[in-house]
């Protein structure tokens, strides 16, 4: 029997439950969405032209799906910000939201301490913490949630909070029925790809063990990059790899070039689209052709095909996929999903340090 139809080993390699987190992601999204609703704005809150979310890791990804919506639907831009320093853009027009699942990540932390000199509007979103209790000191309005989970575990509670501030602020209209219908396409996606459904039948399972022992590349555009980044970060943290994304069109315009070398990294990398339907025809032209480039140059590559008709529903689905594909390559691997050691080692290394 093949590990990966070995349910005992879920158990076994996956003791914190990563894979109940998983199974959660629709549920968590409908319920962070509804609790959402109860967030209370001033008016004056509609009065701004950017909106600037300062975050890092599983926070920070909420920003940049937000910000991947609204710009196919509003002029104002969202700005996912991952730094110490406060962006200089920040002035009174500017909807400054501080994004932390602990509270305490200290880039968030710092960025919005010097936030607070300014006159935007300020929201935070948080689980507690120094940065619940500097929103509470201040009257800051804030979105509290209690989730216990690993924060990248945790996207519903990061991002639909800032979907739900963002209708609230009006930057985009109601998302009532596209948040449904998202949580509704992953539930019907899982029922053919969770850990129940045996290899030969399950595409996600059949991509972790195309994807064991390589190199991936996530290739996404337009919606899809930053679910491709998403992609990236939970290989890396929950299936222990290295692995990279990268966007087109822009990757027609360098990364092309340099599939031939080194042939050990060729012969090893594997890349996959994600691709949507609504993305531009030429974009998805250039799928096709990069595919062929990539197969010249001996570089072998598989495609994921986000589903649902709204571009939410689309990013979700392709995100879940991505979900349980790191969680298959963590039991391939042998590795705990939900462990940090690497991460954990350099936040101790951080403390006392100037």
């Amino acid at each position: 029997m093949n590990v990966l139809d070995d349910l005992a080993a879920y158990q076994r390699i996956d003791p914190d439950g990563m894979l109940a987190r998983i199974h959660d992601l629709p549920r968590q999204c409908r319920a962070a969405w509804k609790e959402a609703q109860d967030l209370k704005l001033s008016d004056d809150y509609r009065d701004i032209d950017k909106v600037v979310i300062l975050g890092m890791g599983g926070s920070a990804i909420a920003g940049d799906f937000l910000g991947s919506l609204v710009a196919q639907e509003s002029p104002v831009p969202v700005f996912s910000h991952r730094n110490y320093k406060l962006p200089l853009l920040v002035d009174d027009r500017t909807l400054l939201i501080a994004s932390s699942y602990s509270g305490d990540t200290e880039e968030v932390l710092s960025s919005f301490e010097q936030g607070l000199a300014t006159r935007a509007k300020k929201v935070v979103v948080t689980g507690g913490g120094k940065l619940l209790a500097i929103a509470r000191a201040k009257d800051i309005p804030a979105f509290v949630f209690d989730y216990p989970a690993k924060p990248r575990a945790a996207l519903g509670y990061s991002f639909m909070p800032l979907l739900a501030i963002a209708q609230k602020v009006g930057i985009v209209p109601d998302k009532g029925a596209d948040v449904d219908e998202a949580a509704s396409v992953m539930e019907g996606l899982a029922a053919h790809i969770d850990e129940t459904v045996p290899l030969a039948r399950n595409p996600a399972k059949q991509l972790a063990q195309k994807l064991h022992q390589r190199l991936p590349v996530i290739y996404g555009a337009g919606i899809l990059t930053q679910v491709a980044r998403r992609w990236k970060g939970q290989l890396n943290e929950n299936s222990k790899m290295w692995c990279f994304y990268e966007e087109l069109p822009e990757a027609n315009h360098n990364a092309l070039a340099g599939y031939d070398l080194p042939k050990e990294i060729a012969a090893r990398a594997l890349v996959v689209f994600l691709r949507a339907p609504s993305l531009h025809p030429r974009v998805l032209l250039r799928y096709d052709l990069t595919r062929t480039a990539l197969e010249e140059a001996g570089v072998e590559s598989a495609t994921v095909d986000a589903e649902g008709k709204s571009r939410l529903a689309q990013m979700m689905s392709a995100t879940l996929f991505g979900d349980w594909v790191s969680l298959y390559l963590a039991i391939l691997n042998g590795v705990a999903p939900a462990s940090n050691t690497a991460i954990d080692k350099l936040k101790e290394r951080l403390t006392g340090q100037v």
